[in-house]
């Protein structure tokens, strides 16, 4: 190990000063690991939000060891896992990004490139150790880790939805509430994010501006492509983009008569947003689930139907449609069909009529004649 005179580019000595004594040496050089750590992920491209919800992760890992990372071990790490499964009733993903946040912070406060050990053993005797390793972290041995209760709607179930999102668009107005407006941006949000087979982030990002025409599809008029800017991303990278083409007329005459009677009444002056909100500029997430939650507690659906459910649903009554798995996927922006394949629901009804197809084309063939005695 180097001394103090020949530190590592980018050492701890970038976040204490050489010849300072601390006043508070365990909480300091912990606060300077994590600014540290911080810097390190900014470097590899992640985003801010994952970098805080790491942050937060790392200090509850804190809290419940009831010491410093120089004092951290194996075991600390283990009984926090089996609290966070049996009393927290944290699901296999959750807990899998909680290890890895942990694991992300032992491996940088351990590569002496970051010189933490030298400066860990000279104020406090000890250094820190891995405390996150094959033997106790969660495998992701499965593709799909969604909880059973996580489904598609029916198609009785999606226009039940529809149909109560529109009628309270009627109860607020011929009540004369004020709230009639942003119900109706509601409503039609939850149609176009089915539409289109959206997540919710996704949803929310659109501007008007995404909105533009499918040369291969006149009937749609301007409404026939949208253009999603702010797709799921891989870590590092920026968000994912992708053009998703109009499939039902009646998509693109909702988009219409909200874009041009509706979104003008709510929306400030110079904002873009297509969903705008009453008092930002776009709608929330918190309002999405809400308002989602809320109607969908009114009709007594599952609550395993969430907004994702809407992804679901589109995925599978497209593929219920007889359409294209491969354009299904490409739709979704999936680069696996496996993928694709996770969020197929396909009703017992439709492999009924599958099989019965199936089976009647084998036993057409079977009869056909063929000409010979």
């Amino acid at each position: 190990m180097g001394g103090r005179g020949d530190r590592f580019p980018g050492s701890a000595g970038l976040y204490l000063a050489d010849g300072v004594a601390l006043l508070h040496p365990e909480e300091q050089v912990f606060e300077a690991m994590l600014e540290g750590w911080r810097n390190q992920q900014l470097a590899r491209n992640l985003s801010l939000s994952t970098i805080n919800k790491r942050a937060v992760r790392l200090r509850a890992f804190l809290a419940h060891a009831e010491a410093f990372p120089w004092q951290w071990t194996s075991q600390h790490a283990d009984e926090w896992f089996a609290d966070l499964r049996a009393v927290r009733g944290c699901g296999h993903s959750s807990l899998r990004s909680y290890q890895d946040a942990l694991r992300s912070f032992c491996s940088y406060v351990t590569d002496p490139a970051y010189d933490w050990l030298t400066e860990c053993e000279r104020h406090f005797g000890t250094y820190p150790v891995q405390v996150v390793h094959e033997g106790n972290a969660a495998a992701h041995v499965q593709e799909g880790e969604a909880r059973p209760q996580k489904r598609a709607f029916t198609l009785e179930e999606l226009q039940g939805f529809f149909d109560y999102a529109d009628e309270q668009v009627i109860k607020a107005r011929d009540r004369g509430r004020k709230g009639w407006l942003p119900a109706f941006r509601d409503a039609t949000l939850f149609k176009v994010a089915y539409s289109y087979g959206l997540r919710r982030n996704e949803t929310r990002m659109l501007d008007v501006v995404d909105i533009g025409r499918n040369p291969h599809g006149p009937e749609f008029g301007d409404y026939g492509l949208l253009h999603v800017r702010y797709g799921k991303a891989k870590k590092g990278s920026p968000p994912k983009r992708r053009s998703v083409a109009t499939v039902w007329t009646w998509t693109a005459e909702i988009l219409e008569e909200w874009v041009t009677e509706f979104r003008p009444l709510l929306a400030a002056p110079g904002t873009s947003a297509l969903w705008p909100s009453e008092r930002g500029v776009r709608i929330g997430l918190q309002r999405i689930n809400s308002r989602f939650a809320a109607y969908r507690d009114a009709l007594g659906l599952d609550p395993g139907l969430d907004f994702h459910g809407l992804r679901r649903s589109y995925v599978t009554h497209l593929i219920e449609a007889g359409r294209d798995p491969l354009f299904v996927q490409f739709q979704c922006g999936h680069e696996h069909a496996s993928t694709t394949s996770l969020y197929t629901c396909v009703s017992s009804d439709f492999r009924t009529r599958t099989l019965r197809r199936a089976l009647d084309d084998t036993l057409g063939a079977a009869l056909e004649p063929t000409g010979r005695p």
